[in-house]
């Protein structure tokens, strides 16, 4: 009973650096997690963790639906969609149905 995330994911078109895991509460929504006056536990092990690599845990808060708006962003949270951090990192390629292209630079290695 766990969950193996890797940081590193090969595909057939590209690579990505990273990863993210979602809790769903059903088909079509993520699981909201009230955490007031909570305690969560979780053990992480980090002998594979290559030096220099960030095995952080973080909740950022999330709309249950993912976004979705039936307009714009028609895919919602089944799809992945509606994450967003402080950091809005560039491999989103949506931001509420938006696309996300500031400054982006697809020559950028």
């Amino acid at each position: 009973d766990g969950v193996v995330l890797s940081f590193v994911t090969k595909g057939p078109y590209s690579t990505n650096y990273g990863s993210r895991l979602y809790v769903m509460d059903g088909e079509d929504t993520y699981k909201i997690f009230k955490l007031k006056n909570r305690e969560f536990a979780f053990d992480v092990n980090v002998s594979n963790l290559r030096c220099g690599l960030n095995g952080a845990l973080y909740f950022v808060e999330m709309d249950s639906k993912g976004d979705w708006d039936g307009a714009n962003n028609k895919a919602g949270a089944k799809y992945g969609t509606g994450y967003c951090d402080a950091q809005c990192p560039h491999d989103l390629k949506f931001i509420q149905g938006q696309a996300n292209v500031i400054d982006w630079n697809n020559t950028a290695v």
